[in-house]
């Protein structure tokens, strides 16, 4: 164990975010979700596991590290239903509480469309396959900057 570190946040996973540059994204993606094929498009070309946790846990921990290229362009989006754009089922709405409790504010998701989520995904740097059970538990993160004091 590390301090102040997400113990959910094993060392492959904090490689990757260690690695990733600016507008690079991250897929977080469902138990459902062909992670390991579409990961096989990617830098990383394997995915990375967050098995045991919710889409919403995930989000938390990996947010609690990594900072989203907000508010110069929309860097969170989501999955959409595909038979309405507009749903936002549970596990949206709780990724949603996630996003704003980080940025310390609302930072609404955009939606993507479902085929073209998989088209997005295969362009992403990593896809973090998490244990979340319930449909449409996919987002898309875009990294941003960190200025920390020099000292």
């Amino acid at each position: 164990m590390l301090k102040n570190l997400d113990p959910v946040l094993g060392a492959d996973v904090l490689h990757v975010l260690r690695s990733m540059g600016h507008g690079d994204t991250l897929v977080v993606a469902d138990a459902n979700f062909p992670s390991e094929s579409i990961a096989r498009h990617t830098p990383v070309s394997r995915a990375l596991s967050m098995d045991n946790v919710s889409a919403a846990r995930a989000v938390k921990a990996l947010l609690s590290l990594l900072p989203l290229d907000t508010p110069l362009q929309p860097s969170a989006g989501r999955m959409e239903v595909s038979s309405s754009a507009s749903d936002i089922p549970p596990v949206q709405a709780e990724v949603q509480e996630e996003i704003d409790r980080s940025e310390g504010g609302p930072t609404p998701m955009y939606g993507i469309e479902r085929f073209a989520f998989y088209d997005l995904a295969k362009k992403a740097y990593c896809i973090v396959k998490t244990g979340e059970m319930r449909f449409y538990g996919c987002f898309l993160f875009t990294k941003g900057v960190w200025s920390a004091p020099m000292g």
